[in-house]
Order: structure tokens, then sequence, then C-alpha cells
């Protein structure tokens, strides 16, 4: 089999990674991420789906779907004083799958990336920080 042959039939055989294969990227991505961070985030519940609910691209004011590449909702360690209420669900963090995909296909940067960065972004809300705060954050580190 002719190179081009060869590479074509492994380009043909490539799928669209699934909302398992993102869940398990962003559980070795959190996994890799320093004890002194994580030790943090007890209780802290990931989970992937495809698309954010209705509810919270209009929340979020967002245009399109596909605005929305993570989301934080819970109680994070600022508001403390207030946790450990009966019925409190768990701290949680979406990430979106389609988005994130689509995102990637425009990006220069690898999957793990970018699902490292967006699980970081949304870590960073639970420990209180807001969009502006990570934008300068990440802006001063270059």
């Amino acid at each position: 089999m002719s190179e081009s042959n060869s590479v074509s039939g492994q380009v043909g055989a490539l799928k669209a990674p699934t909302l398992e294969d993102l869940e398990a990227l962003a559980h070795a991505a959190y996994a890799a991420l320093p004890s002194r961070f994580t030790s943090q985030c007890e209780g802290l519940v990931i989970k992937v789906e495809d698309w954010a609910d209705d509810e919270s691209l209009d929340e979020l004011e967002c245009e399109s779907e596909y605005d929305l590449l993570g989301l934080f909702r819970g109680q994070g360690l600022t508001q403390k004083e207030h946790l450990s209420q009966t019925g409190d669900e768990p701290n949680m963090i979406w990430l979106f799958r389609r988005p994130i995909l689509d995102f990637w296909a425009e990006s220069e940067e690898t999957l793990t990336e970018i699902v490292t960065h967006v699980l970081v972004h949304e870590i960073g809300h639970h420990f209180g920080f807001s969009d502006e705060d990570m934008e300068e954050i990440e802006r001063r580190a270059g």
C-alpha cells in the first residue's frame, strides 16, 4: 500500500471524540494538576455534555450554543460560610463537547490543551475568580 493510501485509510477511520473520551481527558487533566490546587476541590464533580442547556445560555447571554465551552455551578470557596446546608448540590463543572470540538477544529492547540484550559478556567470560578480576574491572570502570565 502506498503512503498516501495508508494515510487516507487512517484519516478515514478517525472519529470525533465521544462524551466518554472527553470525560477521560478531563479527568486525566484534573489528575495532572498540582495537588495544592486540587486539594481545595474536594467533592467537585466534573461532567461532560454535548451542549449547555438553554437556561444557562440565556443566563450568560450567549449568542450561540457554541459560545459556552464550560460552566461552573455551585458555591465557590469564597462562599464557604454558606456551604454544608442540607440539600445543597455539589459544586459541578460541565465541559461541553460540541463547542470544545468546534473550538479545537479552528485552533492550533491540542484537544488536551483545550480541555485542560477550560477545566482550569472553571475551577477558577470554584476559587471565586471572575472571568475578568482570570483574563488578567492569564495576561500577566504571558
